[in-house]
């Protein structure tokens, strides 16, 4: 796995040992962050099951100014540690190993918010909607903030959602569904 644009590109970074997590592959990684906006102008992002923490570390690597890593498995937490320190970004970066709706009253209570929400869980595992409005009724994001969700391709996210909209959902093979939403309070 590598950086595919920005400060760090072509930096590798490791993936998490094992079979538990599923990495985005370079080419979905360079689409979605291509569908997004290819560079932030800073601003701060949570990348929830965040894995080997490579879809956050994308966003630093374009821009954003700093990134909260969620991910409940130790081994990812250690992956994630170890690749934040290879690349010398860990003053950028907090990470916590804990379970993500843990996370979002967590991070409620410390009035955080978010420009950008990367969702990536186990493929049928995680109630997207239930996810999206707990995002929404903790008032984590900004506005105009962007939630990215991937999921297996034979799950369809809502297309409605109270202060979301809809901005794209396409598949990537035949396995990677990707869905965007922008917040509009």
């Amino acid at each position: 796995m590598r950086v595919i644009a920005g400060n760090y590109k072509g930096r590798t970074i490791k993936p998490v040992p094992g079979k538990y997590t599923r990495p985005t592959s370079d080419k979905v990684k360079e689409a979605i962050f291509h569908m997004m906006g290819p560079f932030f102008s800073g601003g701060k992002c949570l990348d929830l099951f965040a894995g080997s923490g490579s879809l956050g570390i994308e966003a630093l690597s374009r821009g954003m100014e700093h990134v909260t890593f969620v991910d409940q498995q130790g081994r990812a937490i250690q992956t994630i540690n170890d690749n934040l320190k290879t690349l010398n970004i860990n003053t950028r970066a907090e990470v916590y190993r804990m379970d993500a709706f843990r996370a979002l009253h967590m991070l409620a209570k410390q009035q955080s918010m978010f420009e950008l929400i990367l969702i990536d869980p186990p493929y049928l595992k995680v109630d997207y909607e239930l996810l999206l409005n707990k995002l929404i009724d903790l008032k984590l994001m900004q506005a105009n903030g962007i939630i990215y969700c991937e999921h297996g391709s034979e799950e369809t996210l809502p297309s409605s959602i109270p202060h979301l909209t809809l901005v794209k959902q396409v598949n990537y093979g035949q396995t990677t569904g990707i869905t965007l939403y922008r917040h509009t309070p």
